[in-house]
């Protein structure tokens, strides 16, 4: 037996110190989404207001999962030469550490990809989702996910792969309305 190889828990183990780690120190985050919440509170006592597609811009895409609570806003900026290549990809929402850290792992695969590319990624994670825990039949597409393969055990969780998907599915609304807004 391989002295490297690890047990089943031991890589499980791995995998949540990955996405415990992506969702501490997330990347791509920025806040640019207004915080209607405290606007209108402050101007009309306690109401609250929920963030919707009205507020977005073009190239951005807000996205809610009602099961868990998470919610992000994405934000897109395209290139206006063909190839289109996704040249800044930012996002801001908060949520559990599966979707802060998906959220993070996709900002670093598909940050400077064409269009093309990141429309594969995104794919090929939402493939990973519906594996069940059994992960891809595809090394090379197991390789091109990175990072994005430590969701594979997420994938065991119906109730969580919403959670893990919700960013990927933010990237590719902004991207086709970033894509829109230049027609």
């Amino acid at each position: 037996m391989n002295e490297f190889a690890m047990s089943g828990d031991d890589l499980e183990q791995m995998y949540q110190e990955v996405i415990l780690e992506a969702a501490r120190d997330p990347h791509g985050k920025e806040r640019f989404a207004p915080d209607l919440a405290s606007e209108n509170a402050s101007q009309a006592g306690d109401a609250i207001v929920q963030a919707s597609h009205e507020y977005c811009t073009p190239g951005e895409s807000h996205q809610f999962n009602p099961t868990c609570g998470d919610e992000a806003t994405v934000h897109v900026e395209v290139s206006d030469n063909e190839p289109h290549t996704i040249e800044r990809l930012v996002w801001d929402g908060h949520g559990c550490s599966i979707s802060q850290a998906s959220l993070s792992v996709m900002v670093d695969l598909v940050e400077g990809k064409s269009v093309d590319e990141a429309m594969h990624l995104a794919d090929t994670f939402h493939r990973l989702m519906e594996s069940r825990g059994k992960g891809l039949d595809d090394e090379h597409a197991e390789e091109e996910l990175e990072d994005g393969i430590v969701f594979q055990g997420v994938s065991k969780y119906p109730m969580r792969i919403k959670c893990a998907l919700l960013g990927w599915e933010g990237m590719k609304d902004s991207v086709a309305k970033a894509l829109a807004a230049k027609s």
